[in-house]
């Protein structure tokens, strides 16, 4: 079983993961034209997505990495970068999150899981978190969407905010 080593940045920390084809699975189907030229490592400006829900903006950039994919092993690395910014007049703090991610073929993938990336960042207003990861897909394209539960801490109020299609 042949593995892909990728590096992750997440907040002042850097992680090196090992990926095998078929672990998580994720991105859009504008990366097509990436995943398919094997050359180009940013899929166009634009072609991510940005949502805003409960107060939290979430923006969302995909990268196809053609060296970290194989497309005669049917491995297309991409990674995306997240930015999480609270708009909201208070205090919030992401405790985890759910993805849907669907592969060209259809299939369907869920995860779920705390935090993002080991953490669970408290967010004052205005303050933002960034982080980025990847998924291997099995297909040139795919879509990932999804959702983050978020908590008020001075009320322990729960609410979730939207990560749009991308």
């Amino acid at each position: 079983r042949r593995h892909a080593t990728f590096g992750v940045v997440c907040a002042d920390a850097a992680i090196r993961i090992e990926v095998s084809a078929g672990e998580c699975v994720p991105m859009s189907d504008r990366t097509l034209l990436a995943a398919e030229s094997g050359s180009a490592t940013e899929v166009a400006p634009g072609l991510g997505s940005e949502s805003v829900s409960a107060g939290v903006r979430v923006r969302v950039m995909p990268t196809f990495e053609p060296d970290h994919s194989d497309p005669f092993e049917r491995r297309y690395i991409f990674s995306y970068s997240i930015r999480v910014t609270n708009e909201s007049e208070t205090t919030i703090r992401l405790l985890s999150r759910v993805w849907v991610i669907i592969n060209a073929h259809g299939d369907r993938h869920d995860v779920e899981g705390e935090g993002v990336v080991g953490r669970q960042p408290t967010l004052r207003p205005g303050e933002s978190f960034e982080y980025q990861s990847y998924c291997p897909l099995t297909t040139a394209w795919g879509t990932m969407e999804g959702r983050y539960q978020f908590e008020r801490p001075g009320t322990g109020e729960r609410f979730e905010a939207e990560v749009a299609r991308f």
